[in-house]
């Protein structure tokens, strides 16, 4: 007898979880806008199509763990120089097909969600959300971009390390080319490589996030303005930049991390592994390996996608004023 009541105790918990996670998903829904998707999503390809060439020299730089297989760069100028002598422009630009596609859409993605949690979040509620309630919903929004888009960013990574300027000597011919081999041969788990760390990653926006939410606030009030007041386009790029160097100061280890998984000319055992190795081999200083050049790269196309974001969005959404 206590065994059945237990098992429609059971039975009757589910059925209510099921439902309230059900609600909360339709609530959710209610504040998704495709607006936010499309002008992430601008904003993402046009920085893309504009700062490449620093993405591929960073993840080179990131990777540059001895290996004589790899060319081995003085700087970044050098790096540049080097790949214009050797393949031209579309050395600079190998790559970019699924970078502008995983750009694309993890800005479009992220925007969308980060948007929609946040006003789901702030659903009946007078007060703003607080630091704490911004990290979150930037972490979520996060979490739920990489697992759609973790496969484009492995793929980036493979076409932009393929060193050989003879095309018919490439692994890779292309971006479709790529995810087939790599599904054919890798399965599931070679399009998630550097998943794991790409999940620590999300902290990375979140605390972006975080940090530019809480200056566009301050700013507002400090011109005693409503806080979702449009700014000027210099407050607009001031604010991304700051937030985006915080947030790469705190995080950028995991990137290098995560490229080293994902790089095709070399096998390591998971995370656990590529840490002990960069620590053995290239101490501290291995773990800011391309700091530089991403720091350069990053804090345009940051600065690009925000402003393209802001200014889109709000056209979009009929609130330009």
């Amino acid at each position: 007898m206590s065994a059945t009541v237990s098992r429609q105790r059971h039975a009757a918990d589910s059925s209510g979880s099921s439902f309230s996670l059900t609600a909360s998903l339709l609530r959710l829904s209610k504040h998704i806008r495709y607006e936010n998707l499309a002008a992430g999503l601008s904003g993402g390809v046009i920085s893309t199509m504009v700062l490449h060439p620093l993405d591929l020299i960073k993840i080179r730089f990131a990777v540059s763990d001895g290996l004589k297989m790899r060319p081995q760069y003085d700087s970044m100028v050098h790096c540049m120089k080097t790949i214009w002598k050797l393949e031209g422009i579309r050395g600079l630009y190998q790559g970019v097909t699924p970078n502008i596609w995983g750009a694309g859409a993890s800005w479009g993605l992220y925007f969308l969600f980060y948007n929609a949690i946040k006003a789901y979040t702030q659903e009946g509620r007078q007060t703003e959300l607080s630091a704490g309630e911004h990290l979150v919903s930037a972490a979520e929004a996060g979490m739920l971009t990489l697992c759609l888009t973790n496969p484009v960013w492995v793929t980036k990574t493979r076409l932009v390390l393929q060193y050989n300027a003879d095309p018919s000597r490439k692994q890779y011919k292309g971006m479709m080319d790529a995810l087939v081999k790599i599904y054919r041969h890798e399965g599931i788990p070679g399009l998630y490589r550097g998943f794991v760390p790409g999940l620590v990653g999300t902290s990375h926006a979140a605390l972006q996030f975080m940090t530019y939410e809480g200056l566009k606030r301050e700013q507002n009030k400090y011109k005693k303005m409503p806080s979702e007041s449009l700014l000027s386009p210099l407050e607009y790029i001031t604010m991304a930049a700051i937030s985006k160097i915080f947030a790469v100061a705190v995080t950028y280890p995991y990137q290098v991390v995560r490229a080293r998984l994902q790089d095709q000319h070399n096998n390591y055992n998971g995370i656990v592994d590529v840490i002990q190795r960069t620590w053995s081999n290239e101490g501290i200083e291995g773990f800011y390996k391309g700091m530089v050049p991403n720091l350069v790269r990053v804090i345009p196309a940051c600065c690009i996608t925000f402003l393209v974001f802001e200014n889109v969005s709000r056209l979009l959404l009929g609130e330009y004023h």
